[in-house]
């Protein structure tokens, strides 16, 4: 009960549960189990208790404790006994009826809503097919008991003992019965579970109580317009934010990891036309360069370069490696201030990422020891809203390498500061931690105006990965979700002619547009990279826009909301494509060219600039360290009055 508990894990399936021994108003001998029921809140479904001790004081213990206590009907009709394990029946009437799975759910989640810390137990009586008849047990259970007090055997040796004389009194009848019931318990556990999460899910969407909470309602919602009016909300800040920093202020604070790089670019001796792979399982000639990296670092030396002051929060381990990373950031203009040391003797190893690339610059295999990202002591939420605090930054950009628990703090924390959070997904795996259980400061509902990320920019394959997390996470099940969704008034075939006509045919049939509009209700402002075909742009606008109303425009425009009440006036989707186009052979490395790309849109939005405006200018600070021999090139800089 206690892991469970620890887990979050609120339905608790097992056997039979201790209880009062026969005997006990003497003995004292008390099963632990019933005082745990009473300060532990977790739902524990069992076959009663051991039909050896005695069930009426083992229900008024319950009952000392604050404990609630039902038995399910199982079909039957009227009042219920409590069962006794290997039988159905006690002789001693439960307290409670449970009907079924739902009704048993409804219990746990009203409890759920009153300040008490005491557990449940749900009796689910033995399947009939299996159990034994009540004079048949109680009989053997007689025998053995006197058998265990003629030998003085007590305490601990007790239980044991007698389940071991039943079963060989009952010639095996008594372990039949007890497989019978614990899988039966483990069904009757999980069908309840099941009814609770969904009881959950429902009740988590309903209007909260003292406001309107509708996606209309703004009030209470302090909003940063861009020039743009693209929905980019900053929720206000908590009770508990600084509102003073104690230290150096910053446009931007990018939370990620500094890693050690080593790129591998094959270079086969003939060099023949086309692509050409390394062969596996041997050594390959190859053009080896070390360098600091990190998703992180890329993205906040990108920002710096173009022309904001940039901090970077990340973490290294005390050793050789870990000190020339934390010189190399403070060298290269961003601040290092926020870059938390391991000692290596707690095993913490400084970020490593090693690629391997194709003769085209392709990455054909990466391998990442990013465990230092997931190290425990980084999941304080007083860390974080000290660091970000102190930063006193309008944007917090965070990469998914850290642990979804870590991920957690972070975000509440930029939310409780005001700040607005940009999301890099780095890669398939790591994408889905945004939606990760464990991610608990972004729930289903958590859809405009109370969303947790303002900006997300994924390439195809990661916006696949957070459509299917969203998906497995039911979190397109809330209705908060789907009221966003329905104001845009899409409806089938003539949405899915209007979608190609705006991104083409070949992404539609590949869902890419399809998948980003489900998401905006969780993230308003996507950016989905695509390569040789550009980026495909995708946002909620608010009411206010001049764009939902200029011809100019008029082409991007997908849906206008239907909904007088909402702030979101439609949905913008252009897909624009690459600035200019590189040959092969300018190609030095891919590597980095995604995050030069957020770290620049970021800035363009610091600065005030439409996202639309923002993104091609970006696409040509990606080509510059396409060409670069650095993971950001240093020639990014010479796009910052473009950014002004």
């Amino acid at each position: 009960m206690i892991l469970a508990h620890l887990a979050g894990i609120k339905i608790f399936a097992t056997g039979g549960l201790g209880g009062v021994h026969r005997g006990g108003e003497n003995s004292m001998d008390i099963s632990a189990d019933l005082t745990e029921l009473g300060r532990t809140p977790v739902t524990v479904i069992s076959s009663g208790c051991k039909s050896f001790l005695d069930i009426p004081r083992t229900l008024e213990y319950l009952e000392t404790q604050g404990v609630g206590v039902g038995t399910f009907a199982d079909g039957r009709t009227g009042t219920v006994d409590f069962p006794a394990f290997f039988s159905r029946d006690s002789g001693v009437k439960s307290p409670k009826t449970i009907f079924d799975e739902a009704d048993a759910a409804a219990v746990v989640y009203a409890q759920s809503n009153f300040p008490v810390h005491s557990g449940l137990l749900f009796a689910n009586p033995v399947p009939e097919s299996s159990a034994m008849a009540k004079d048949e047990i109680d009989e053997i259970i007689a025998q053995a008991v006197a058998e265990a007090e003629e030998k003085g055997i007590g305490g601990s040796a007790n239980t044991p003992y007698i389940l071991k004389r039943i079963r060989e009194l009952s010639n095996g009848a008594s372990v039949k019965a007890n497989e019978a019931l614990i899988e039966a318990n483990v069904v009757r556990g999980t069908k309840v579970a099941v009814e609770l999460a969904k009881l959950e899910l429902r009740e988590g969407a309903a209007p909260q109580r003292g406001g309107d909470s509708s996606v209309a309602g703004l009030s209470g919602l302090s909003t940063t317009r861009q020039s743009s009016d693209t929905v980019v909300s900053t929720p206000p800040r908590s009770a508990f934010a600084k509102s003073s920093s104690t230290g150096q202020p910053v446009d931007i604070l990018v939370a990620g990891s500094l890693a050690s790089d080593t790129i591998c670019d094959h270079e086969p001796f003939d060099k023949p036309s086309g692509t050409v792979s390394p062969t596996l399982h041997t050594s390959n000639p190859a053009k080896i360069s070390p360098s600091a990296g990190g998703v992180g670092r890329n993205v906040a030396v990108a920002a710096h370069l173009a022309g904001a002051k940039v901090a970077l929060a990340s973490v290294v381990a005390d050793d050789l490696a870990g000190s020339s990373l934390v010189d190399h950031v403070d060298r290269s203009g961003v601040s290092a201030d926020y870059i938390r040391r391991i000692p290596a003797v707690d095993g913490a190893r400084t970020a490593q990422y090693v690629a391997v690339n194709d003769t085209s610059k392709d990455l054909l295999v990466a391998m990442a020891d990013m465990s230092i990202l997931a190290r425990p002591e980084l999941e304080s939420l007083e860390y974080w809203m000290s660091t970000i605090g102190q930063s006193s930054s309008k944007w917090v950009v965070v990469d998914a390498n850290w642990s979804p628990e870590i991920l957690s703090s972070i975000f509440k924390a930029a939310k409780a500061h005001g700040a607005m959070i940009a999301f890099e997904p780095v890669s398939i795996a790591k994408a889905a931690r945004l939606f990760n259980r464990a991610n608990k400061a972004v729930a289903n509902t958590s859809v405009v105006p109370n969303h947790t990320v303002s900006l997300a920019s994924p390439n195809r394959l990661e916006l696949a990965a957070l459509y299917n997390a969203a998906t497995e996470a039911l979190m397109f099940e809330s209705e908060q979700w789907w009221k966003v969704i329905d104001s845009f008034g899409l409806s089938g075939s003539g949405s899915r002619d209007r979608l190609v006509s705006i991104a083409g045919p070949e992404l539609v049939e590949e869902g890419i547009p399809q998948q980003c509009i489900q998401l905006l209700p969780f993230v308003p402002n996507l950016v989905t990279k695509l390569g040789p075909k550009g980026c495909l742009l995708t946002s909620l606008l608010r009411r206010t826009d001049e764009r939902l109303t200029s011809p100019e425009y008029a082409q991007y425009i997908l849906a206008r909301t239907m909904s007088d009440v909402s702030d979101i006036g439609g949905v913008y989707m252009r897909l624009i494509p690459p600035t200019r186009n590189v040959r092969q052979e300018d190609i030095v490395s891919v590597n980095g060219v995604g995050d030069t790309m957020l770290g620049v849109i970021v800035v363009g939005l610091v600065r005030g600039n439409a996202l639309d405006n923002i993104v091609p200018i970006a696409q040509d600070a990606a080509v510059l360290t396409l060409k670069s021999t650095e993971a950001v090139s240093p020639e990014v800089r010479s796009i910052q009055e473009r950014l002004q």
